[in-house]
């Protein structure tokens, strides 16, 4: 039996219309069900005393009903006070019809499951699933776990459990196993059948504290097919990429050498051996996809700025992409005055030009007049053409989506070639992350700063102490230094309490009558916002009050003070990222961590590792611990699924098997490789193909 490709509607209770729901899950087919695993467990074995329950704990209660009545308010809704001897519970309904009313009648026995939360006087659950008795109701029967499924509107936990009971029941025993018979034995886990029949239907004397935490062989055996099945993906992504055409590049030295002299300082060694890398990529008539990864500071534009002289004196363009106008223009501004020396033209592209300067800058691409040319998502643009390209360099790659990635290489595709690509980002991306999500691409680390740089000095404090960082900052600007100002929000919001950088500005203007005080944020004419940042970088400005637009690529040495407004409102890589902007001159530097009091317990530690932490990648190991692959990676932009039942933190240990694997099966087992790739990731595969 074909259990891949049986529609969904070959279960009792799905008719078109329910399957027109279940399609949002990606449940099309009964593989699809079988593979639809819980995200978590519900433990209904057991119930709680009232008297001992805390907020946020999700239990089983029983008592008797006490009072029940509607209350009007802003909201009408139906209160239920139950108690059980030990204590009491308020259950709340704002969705009831009069006969739910009548049947919570004072007397009668009550059996809930939902949340603990903190009420008005007591504890309360809202909207809890219950049973109602007419007399103190039997022990419970139930001693398994039970399983909550992802869903969505229109599709309840209870039809999903009763559909994967019937899949489980009718069609599991049929379904293939797709890895060797022998590696179930060698990794000590079960065979497939018997995981997922587990996972769907914990039995009696399953280990529960396992089955939470994801730990339970069962839950490991679908871990490390998943995890394979997306290195899978990856690896065949980075096969077809090499099945294309690119043009090899000549190394330059001749080039290379006369702006390296240029330079007032020398290559760190670990820019020396990534240059080497690249170089080497680039002379392959395969396309080099590459991620260059380094902390903040640690000179990735330089390293850019070799791939491209290469690429260059060898008669071809290059494109390079950044996310925001600011870092674009800075960009723009180095790689031109790095390359007039050399008689190389590098043009500029942004969405906000004029049109007749953006018909001649595109007339400059499209003829080879310029061979260089720095943009935002303006590159994208159906009207841009290239006559030669054949590098693009894509800065800070997690903020572009796959689409205009796959659009701007389109364009430099010429005669089946592609152009390669270098990928940079300054947020480190932790090993476990690298191999489960750029599997495709070769990685180089840039994991040395430039001699000289010290540790930014990090305090955090309450913005109740706000008169002394004024201090601060007024004596940091008589000693010739500059600041930053960095506040979260444009514009005053009722529902955030963040400070606006508007209404901060004036206030610093007050405070400080003596100094300029300047102002720049994303909603500002790129005009308007060149001459503030140019007033900042010249020494005109002593203190810059910005939004996050600050956060990547800004270069100004003379600014060696930090202050960070609702900091705990921030994330530890964005943080990270702010901090990079100072330090970049010869002055000591500091960064102020201001929050607004109370701490969320996530919060406080975001800041902890903020003041004890400078290394880029223990600070990305630790933001991908509280926050997980998704948000580090900007699931939605780059197209990273989220992992159905594999975490990469916890399953650490599964990597070297399923890399030594993923080896094997490429080469022996081709159709397995396919099947394995669609039952976990469906359609989806082509995420990554860019």
């Amino acid at each position: 039996m074909d259990i891949e490709n049986l529609p969904v509607t070959t279960l009792k209770g799905v008719g078109p219309k329910v399957a027109l729901k279940l399609e949002r899950l990606g449940l099309r087919s009964i593989q699809d069900v079988l593979f639809h695993l819980p995200y978590r467990y519900q433990d209904r074995t057991r119930i709680s005393a009232m008297g001992g329950l805390r907020p946020g704990q999700e239990v089983l209660v029983q008592g008797q009903i006490d009072l029940c009545e509607i209350r009007f308010g802003r909201r009408r809704s139906l209160l239920c006070r139950i108690s059980d001897g030990t204590g009491a519970l308020t259950l709340r309904f704002f969705h009831f019809t009069a006969a739910q009313k009548d049947n919570l009648s004072r007397g009668r026995w009550i059996r809930c499951f939902g949340e603990a939360r903190r009420g008005p006087k007591t504890l309360e659950m809202v909207h809890p699933e219950h049973e109602l008795f007419d007399q103190q109701p039997e022990p419970l029967t139930i001693d398994t776990l039970t399983p909550v499924y992802p869903a969505t509107e229109g599709v309840h936990q209870l039809m999903l459990r009763k559909l994967a009971n019937q899949a489980v029941r009718e069609f599991l025993p049929e379904l293939q196993d797709l890895l060797p018979d022998n590696l179930g034995q060698a990794l000590h886990l079960p065979p497939l059948v018997e995981a997922l029949q587990l996972i769907h239907s914990p039995p009696p004397g399953a280990a529960v504290e396992e089955l939470l935490q994801g730990r339970h062989p069962a839950q490991q055996r679908l871990a490390f097919e998943e995890l394979l099945a997306h290195h899978l993906s990856l690896k065949r992504l980075r096969y077809k990429r090499q099945q294309h055409g690119a043009q090899p590049v000549c190394s330059k030295e001749t080039l290379v050498q006369d702006f390296l002299g240029r330079l007032p300082f020398s290559l760190t060694q670990a820019q020396q051996r990534v240059t080497e890398e690249i170089s080497t990529d680039l002379s392959k008539p395969v396309p080099m996809q590459r991620l260059l990864q380094g902390d903040v500071g640690a000179g990735k534009t330089v390293v850019a700025a070799i791939a491209a002289l290469h690429t260059i004196g060898s008669g071809y363009q290059v494109a390079i992409m950044a996310p925001t106008e600011i870092l674009a223009e800075q960009h723009y501004q180095n790689f031109s005055n790095w390359f007039a020396p050399l008689s190389i033209n590098v043009d500029w592209l942004s969405g906000k030009m004029k049109r007749d300067e953006r018909e001649a800058a595109v007339s400059r691409l499209t003829s080879g007049e310029a061979a260089l040319v720095v943009g935002t998502h303006a590159l994208f643009q159906e009207s841009v053409g290239f006559s030669r390209l054949a590098l693009m360099v894509i800065d800070e790659q997690h903020r572009f989506g796959v689409h205009q990635r796959l659009a701007l290489r389109e364009k430099g595709s010429h005669d089946g070639k592609h152009p390669h690509q270098l990928i940079m980002t300054a947020t480190p991306i932790p090993r476990t992350l690298a191999m489960t999500f750029y599997a495709d691409l070769d990685l180089s680390t840039l994991d040395e700063l430039p001699p000289g740089r010290t540790p930014v000095e990090t305090v955090v404090i309450p913005d109740s102490r706000r008169d002394e960082v004024l201090v601060r900052v007024r004596q940091a600007c008589a000693a010739g230094r500059q600041a930053y100002w960095v506040c979260p929000l444009v514009e005053e919001s009722d529902s955030l309490q963040a400070q606006a950088a508007t209404e901060t500005r004036e206030r610093l203007a007050e405070a400080f009558p003596e100094l300029k005080v300047d102002l720049v944020h994303g909603r500002m004419k790129p005009s308007d916002k060149e001459a503030a940042m140019g007033s900042f970088k010249g020494g005109t400005t002593h203190v810059l009050v910005a939004t996050t637009v600050v956060e990547v690529g800004v270069d100004v040495p003379r600014a060696s003070l930090m202050i960070i407004e609702n900091a705990e409102r921030l994330g530890l890589s964005q943080l990270h990222q702010l901090r990079g902007r100072v330090g970049r001159g010869s002055d000591r530097s500091s960064c102020v961590l201001m929050y607004h009091a109370p701490l969320s317990e996530l919060a406080r530690l975001r800041l902890a590792t903020m003041r004890d932490t400078h290394d880029g990648f223990e600070v990305a190991r630790r933001d991908l611990e509280m926050r997980g692959p998704g948000e580090v990676l900007g699931t939605r932009q780059t197209g990273v699924q989220n992992m159905r039942i594999a975490d990469v933190l916890r399953d650490q240990a599964l990597f070297p098997k399923v890399e030594k694997l993923a080896e094997g099966l490429m080469r022996d087992h081709p159709k397995q490789v396919v099947a394995l790739i669609k039952r976990w990731l469906g359609d989806s595969e082509d995420y990554a193909n860019v």
